[in-house]
């Protein structure tokens, strides 16, 4: 008798258990939705752009072009943060002016050095595969309004970018 109790006992603990972890995964889901929602707030409250795309598929970062990032980034009326997440040592033709150099590889331990959550990120990478990266580890550190540019420096235009010096690598 005490066998058939223990185990019933045990089975419950394990129903329990698996319970427990269903609630966490619809917790973490939740919280991930009004997460975007609120990313999806702030851009319209900022009079930004959000696509249709971006809505029904819940991407939390826009994609851009160089051409468009390039074009906001040198919009003087409209504040923008540009974060470089190339490799350490990855050193391009130009380097645009004003800029945040955090390689990937340290992102998850110097993001704090980005000190706005909510102004518009431009994330920057060799050719825009490291700044997705980037742009879905920054959604899960709480910013908002992150904008991966495709294409990355590969595609970046000249105009108005700064020859590359080791100085200008981590000025903000």
């Amino acid at each position: 008798m005490d066998l058939k109790l223990f185990q019933m006992l045990e089975f419950i603990n394990n129903r329990l258990s698996n319970i427990e972890k269903n609630l966490q995964k619809i917790d973490d889901k939740v919280n991930f939705s009004v997460d975007l929602q609120r990313n999806h707030l702030v851009r319209v409250k900022n009079g930004e752009d959000l696509n249709d795309t971006q809505v029904l598929l819940g991407c939390p970062y826009n994609d851009l072009t160089p051409k468009k990032a390039f074009e906001l980034y040198n919009n003087e009326s409209k504040r923008v943060i540009l974060l470089d997440v190339t490799m350490k040592n990855f050193k391009p033709k130009h380097r645009p002016k004003e800029i945040i150099r955090i390689p990937l590889e340290d992102l998850d331990t110097r993001y704090a050095e980005i000190k706005n959550k909510t102004t518009p990120i431009l994330v920057i990478s060799e050719e825009g595969v490291r700044s997705i990266v980037a742009c879905e580890a920054l959604v899960k550190k709480g910013f908002f309004n992150l904008n991966n540019i495709s294409g990355g420096y590969k595609f970046w235009p000249t105009q108005d970018s700064a020859p590359f010096e080791e100085n200008n690598l981590n000025s903000a």
